[in-house]
């Protein structure tokens, strides 16, 4: 069974920075595509970032470009998504979710998602 497991957020100002991080198991880390998506309050849940499998990455959100960046460490099974000068629009709940084949800006295109972890930014 795979799952997937996300940590690191939290409150912080804006113009902070926050990494999360989204840790793998129980599938072969290297074949997967792993995307971040984030669901504010009231609203759709959006897709921000993805890492295919050949470690390119596609941004699904306009807003975060330039300031987010997504990685990973294929040695710890782990995808981050480091977000630097966060701004109040950027609070929501941040998921990350493995793709069933290749990076998708459409969440059907995910088979397994983690719990979320909440993003809180103060003005």
């Amino acid at each position: 069974q795979v799952h997937l497991v996300e940590s690191g957020g939290g409150l912080v100002q804006a113009g902070g920075s926050l990494r999360l991080s989204c840790v793998v198991s129980g599938t072969i880390f290297s074949l997967n595509s792993v995307g971040w998506y984030r669901q504010a309050p009231g609203k759709q849940r959006e897709g921000v970032l993805c890492i295919n499998n050949n470690g390119f990455s596609t941004y699904y959100a306009d807003s975060v470009k330039g300031r987010f960046t997504i990685s990973r460490d294929l040695a710890k099974n782990t995808v981050y998504l480091q977000m630097n000068s966060l701004k109040p629009e950027d609070a929501a709940v941040y998921y990350c979710a493995r793709a069933s084949y290749y990076c998708s800006g459409d969440t059907s295109r995910y088979s397994y998602w983690g719990q979320g972890t909440p993003v809180t930014v103060s003005s």
